[in-house]
């Protein structure tokens, strides 16, 4: 249960994604063959000017390709871009049935900020947004 959505989203979708990064870094990941196998971006983490500091990030792996460096690596490019463009906070939405992410996060410096209990439901079970912070 990795991402939020219980089916595939539209292509359309990618305009809605492009509107909400604008200002900010993203990144696409290819395989050695040219394959588009995951993607990572920061937007804001809320409107007021006053928070520009800190960003949000979405990033996802195709499951296929998890377990190879390509998150760590992805991240690692977020970070470096969000210190170039003046943000020293990151924030990130994990699934609390998403142990893996959780981990990952942690790995990387992240720190459990808050919990907002059972406000999703996937595939019939009720889930938590576990909010995670990295000072950078």
């Amino acid at each position: 249960m990795s991402a939020y959505f219980e089916t595939p989203l539209p292509t359309a979708f990618v305009g809605k994604l492009i509107e909400i990064t604008k200002g900010y870094s993203s990144l696409v990941v290819k395989s050695d063959c040219g394959k588009v196998v995951g993607f990572g971006f920061m937007h804001a983490y809320h409107p007021a000017s006053s928070l520009r500091r800190t960003a949000e990030l979405t990033y996802f792996i195709a499951p296929e390709h998890n377990r190879q460096g390509l998150g760590g690596m992805l991240l690692r490019k977020l970070i470096e871009s969000a210190q170039e463009d003046g943000i020293d906070n990151l924030v990130a939405s994990v699934s609390s049935e998403n142990a893996e992410s959780l981990h990952f996060h942690k790995k990387f410096g992240f720190v459990e900020r808050g919990r907002l209990k059972e406000v999703g439901k996937k595939f019939g079970k009720d889930f938590d947004i576990v909010t995670m912070q990295r000072k950078i």
